[in-house]
């Protein structure tokens, strides 16, 4: 059984006692709104429906309830919005207008106003594949805007890999439109912010690392909200061990001479749903200090008996020359819904600065 891509948990936001709120809210807004016809779409197929179908399902119910033309309907979920109390059910008012809005100008304008309630991050993509200069251009501009929300959805919404969302094909092929929006970021006040131009970049080192490490090394790290910045933006190629990133958080990559390792796992033998611990001792063969970067490889066994590796931050921490530091921490193994675990022999390395310096094995039993 293949591990799901959404939490079977989060869709039952999207339950029966919900819509029935809804259909209240909507009548109480728009009295010839057809609740009855609302609550019939809503509901078709409820338990079946994944949480992306859910929150998709209910703006096409609303769209059909809703009297009117578009601009009117959006007049509705505008007042909607506030009602809703619940910043991923309000999703669903962004994808309507994905959806629904055919004039970009004005769906631009309406997904500005509903990100504040629900973020409309996935649904701006429809409107980057269909115009990605002219979007592009409006995102830009929001990055000034005084709402936080929207200027995180200036960066958010253009991320090439977002999670759950589609990808941009064109800016994974050429990340360069982005840079005018993410130097506009960079130096945002709102952490918030700052967190989505990190992931953003971390998305594009995927497949243009020199492209984002040119990017990381102009800014530099002397101001600290840069510091963080760089350090998430750059935590793939951190665990890759590409070595300007390493140098970028003030580590050198790693040779098998710079490090004597030991790392032990227990228990050997481990059932589903229990800890296993980790231990680690990292002594330094150099005749200086080194900050190194810790990190641990799970090589998780797959439904056909094949490993997929998963890679974990642990620690960063200065050695002294010829130096050790002792570590150790706890990970509770069990399935997740975007990680079901398979029976068999696991095998762990710790990684140093990006070198793999120790391993050790485990035996999972489900």
């Amino acid at each position: 059984m293949a591990a799901k891509s959404e939490p079977d948990a989060f869709k039952d936001w999207f339950n029966e006692p919900l819509y029935r709120r809804l259909a209240r809210e909507l009548a109480a807004i728009e009295p010839r709104s057809d609740r009855r016809r609302f609550l019939a779409l809503a509901l078709e197929g409820l338990p079946e429906r994944s949480l992306m179908t859910r929150m998709q399902q209910t703006s096409i119910a609303v769209e059909a309830a809703l009297p009117g033309d578009y601009a009117q309907k959006i007049a509705v979920l505008r007042q909607l919005a506030p009602r809703i109390g619940h910043s991923f059910i309000a999703i669903f008012l962004s994808d309507f207008v994905a959806r629904y809005g055919h004039d970009t100008a004005e769906a631009l304008e309406a997904l500005r106003f509903f990100t504040r309630f629900g973020s409309a991050e996935f649904s701006i993509r429809t409107f980057l594949e269909r115009d990605l200069t002219g979007t592009l251009a409006v995102m830009r501009r929001w990055t000034t805007d005084p709402d936080e929300a929207v200027r995180r959805l200036a960066s958010e919404g253009c991320r090439p890999r977002l999670p759950w969302g589609r990808r941009l094909n064109e800016l994974i092929r050429n990340p360069e439109p982005l840079r005018a929006i993410l130097e506009a970021l960079k130096d945002d006040p709102s952490v918030f912010v700052r967190r989505s131009v990190a992931n953003n970049l971390n998305d594009i080192a995927k497949d243009h690392p020199a492209w984002v490490l040119d990017l990381l090394e102009h800014w530099g790290t002397a101001v600290p909200h840069r510091e963080w910045i760089v350090r998430r933006a750059a935590r793939t190629l951190v665990k890759r061990g590409e070595p300007r990133a390493l140098r970028l958080l003030g580590a050198e990559a790693a040779t098998t001479a710079d490090f004597a390792a030991e790392l032990q796992v227990s228990p050997r033998r481990l059932r589903l749903g229990q800890p296993l611990r980790f231990v680690a001792r990292i002594t330094s063969r150099a005749k200086t200090a080194r900050r190194v970067i810790v990190d641990y490889v799970v090589h998780y066994v797959r439904a056909n008996g094949s490993s997929s590796p998963k890679v974990f931050k642990w620690t960063e921490t200065d050695l002294q020359p010829r130096g050790s530091v002792n570590l150790a921490k706890n990970q509770l193994v069990r399935d997740f819904t975007t990680r079901r675990h398979y029976a068999g022999l696991h095998r762990v390395d710790l990684q140093v600065n990006g070198r793999r310096v120790a391993s050790a094995t485990f035996q999972l039993h489900r």
